[in-house]
């Protein structure tokens, strides 16, 4: 079968550590291309990863013939542009998370892909395509019970100002970076939308939030969450059933080529399950690659995107508002 030949937009590190060893080590697709804006850059991560081929601007990447799919990690604010730019240049793109910086953003780049009907665009939401979360969904249905409360907590510490997570132009702050997890999970697990939400912020006198809480109502129950960029780097998540309870130790980045555990307990016993070694970036990339390779639906359509968004914008407006609002 004939693999998906891409091409990486910049040289960051989400790219550089995790998603380029996954494709690189995938069934079906291969690394042949990276760009930077600086030459010398792209060059020496291309040696670095054994890529073949290096270019010196966005725009040398996209002009590219030999490449098929292009996987965007740039910065929050430039994820709609180059992905309607790759997409004009007959690319595939799978686009990191968040795909934009707000709803209206992400719809801007939804619209856009209805203009390309043979290209797949995806958001690269990686921690749905690890198989404990299918384990989990059928532990939901047939052994918790209906879930009535998700919690979860996201975290690490950059304290770095000059970073881009840090500056509010470039789409940074913790809901933006990780809250947007707790937010897809509870839409996940829930299947469905919140009815309302209720945020908190906490700037600590950086110009974009370094901690966030909010707590978000569905029909069937509610989900809250924490995210944190100024503390100690951590995650857990909790699904509480009306007949048992499941705890993940790592719900978003379990670490790669390793075995995966959850703890289910019901009726005051406690049972550890442990999943064999799976990579979560590689199942995206490969179910990605399926798409386009079967001319199939991407297994996440963009408007689970603009869905997330619209979420995270009301999150914002409550936080600004000091009350619940409607979503």
């Amino acid at each position: 079968m004939a693999k998906i030949r891409w091409g990486v937009l910049s040289t960051a590190k989400i790219a550089r550590n995790h998603v380029i060893p996954a494709i690189q080590s995938s069934s079906l697709g291969e690394v042949v291309a990276i760009c930077s804006r600086s030459e010398d850059q792209a060059q020496r991560v291309a040696a670095e990863l054994d890529i073949e081929r290096a270019h010196g601007s966005y725009e040398a990447l996209l002009a590219d013939p030999n490449i098929d799919a292009i996987y965007n990690p740039l910065p929050n604010h430039l994820h709609v542009p180059w992905s309607i730019k790759a997409m004009e240049a007959g690319k595939h793109v799978l686009v990191e998370k968040p795909m934009g910086l707000d709803a209206a953003d992400a719809q801007t780049l939804l619209e856009a892909s209805t203009k390309f009907a043979d290209l797949k665009v995806m958001e690269a939401f990686m921690y749905r395509f690890h198989p404990q979360w299918q384990q989990i969904r059928e532990l939901c249905q047939n052994t918790i019970g209906p879930v009535r409360n998700i919690q979860c907590e996201f975290s690490y510490n950059n304290r770095d100002a000059s970073n881009i997570r840090n500056s509010a132009d470039m789409g940074g702050g913790a809901l933006m970076d990780i809250g947007c997890y707790g937010i897809s999970l509870a839409r996940f697990i829930y299947n469905a939308e919140p009815n309302r939400v209720c945020g908190h912020m906490n700037f600590m006198d950086y110009e974009v939030d370094a901690i966030t809480s909010a707590i978000m109502e569905f029909e069937a129950g509610t989900a809250s969450f924490s995210c944190s960029t100024k503390t100690e780097p951590g995650q857990w998540a909790k699904l509480c059933g009306e007949a048992g309870y499941i705890y993940i130790p790592l719900p978003f980045n379990p670490t790669a080529d390793s075995e995966a555990e959850i703890i289910v307990r019901r009726g005051g016993n406690s049972e550890t399950i442990t999943l064999a070694p799976a990579n979560q970036y590689r199942a995206m990339a490969d179910h990605f690659c399926d798409a386009i390779l079967h001319n199939k639906a991407v297994p996440t359509p963009l408007s689970d995107g603009v869905n997330n968004m619209k979420v995270l914008d009301k999150i914002i407006a409550s936080a600004q508002a000091g009350t619940w609002l409607k979503v």
